[in-house]
């Protein structure tokens, strides 16, 4: 009898050892398989997900076949067992292990918005409105119901509330969330800027110094002419001089704006036009960026108080009306010769 049991032990044991063996290696084969993807995916893992419920999940997208091995990978490894709810981006190429650790983890999917200086609100609205990833807040929100969150003054003055920037934010981030970190990142700019300009500018609040960088924006994006434009408008609000700045007329126009400013755009009046109104406008024209707003708050020490295009995509300065006159018929030669081409 003891023969007979040894006998059996010799055989069943090895046998066992054996599918141990066999299955240990399915289950790390399995663990180190890449996701049967083919391109980058998003999954969400919901609050209170649990094993059952994640491989539910797994099969519904498609990214499991052999459940048992999971189960079975989740026993021997149960740190992967530790989801974390989130949306998660799962790469293509990345491992089922690699998967569980991301759950694990908790590192969410991180998507980007970027708004770009020298734009205006309604297209960083519209850019957000267009995200499907983003809790909408402010879709159906007015300008004034806007500003009225962000405890600005008027609705006019969202145009210079926020800071151009990329932002990041996760899955279900909102719109309002969002904003929220670009006007806490331009309040802080702007606060900087404002303790370490020169003092000696005509400037009575930051509010006119983020005017000020907000036309500058709209005049060139040569990042060696914005202190010299600052200049010159500097040199005009110090004389008393109209800034007669296009930009300036051309926002307040609105939807009246054509391709091309008119005699009669000079004249129309409007809080914005700096050919009729003395000083700055009531509030920014677009949302200018760091360069801007560092060449409003340190402006080149000039005499000039003209520019005009010179055809080749920059400036020609000028300290009189007469070397204006001259500038600017040079640039409509210039504009002649190109059009001829």
């Amino acid at each position: 009898m003891k023969k007979i049991y040894f006998r059996a032990c010799t055989f069943f044991i090895p046998i066992c050892l054996l599918i141990s063996l066999y299955v240990y290696y399915e289950i790390q084969h399995f663990a180190h398989s890449p996701l049967p993807i083919t391109k980058d995916t998003i999954l969400t893992v919901p609050p209170g997900t649990g094993r059952i419920a994640l491989e539910t999940i797994l099969l519904k997208n498609h990214l499991l076949v052999k459940t048992w091995l999971l189960r079975c990978l989740l026993i021997i490894e149960p740190q992967l067992a530790e989801f974390k709810a989130g949306t998660y981006y799962l790469l293509s190429g990345m491992s089922v292990k690699e998967m569980l650790e991301l759950f694990a983890s908790g590192k969410e999917a991180q998507f980007a918005i970027r708004f770009i200086e020298g734009t205006h609100w309604h297209l960083w609205k519209n850019e957000m409105d267009k995200k499907d990833n983003i809790k909408h807040l402010l879709q159906n929100k007015t300008n004034a119901e806007v500003a009225q969150l962000f405890k600005l003054q008027s609705e006019g003055h969202i145009e210079g509330a926020f800071y151009p920037d990329t932002y990041f934010y996760s899955f279900g981030n909102s719109d309002l969330l969002i904003l929220k970190r670009a006007h806490q990142k331009m309040n802080e700019t702007v606060n900087q800027i404002w303790e370490q300009r020169n003092q000696s500018l005509p400037y009575k609040t930051p509010d006119e110094l983020v005017t000020m960088a907000s036309i500058i924006e709209k005049e060139t994006s040569i990042n060696a002419e914005r202190k010299i434009i600052a200049s010159v408008f500097i040199n005009r609000l110090r004389l008393g001089m109209r800034l007669q700045s296009d930009p300036t007329v051309m926002y307040g126009l609105g939807k009246n704006y054509t391709e091309a400013i008119t005699h009669k755009d000079l004249l129309t009046v409007t809080p914005y036009n700096t050919y009729i109104i003395l000083g700055l406008p009531p509030a920014p024209i677009t949302m200018p960026g760091l360069a801007s707003l560092n060449a409003a708050a340190h402006p080149e020490e000039t005499d000039y108080l003209y520019f005009v295009a010179n055809g080749e995509g920059g400036h020609t300065f000028s300290t009189n009306l007469a070397g204006h006159n001259r500038a600017v018929r040079a640039y409509r030669e210039a504009l002649k010769k190109k059009n001829e081409r």
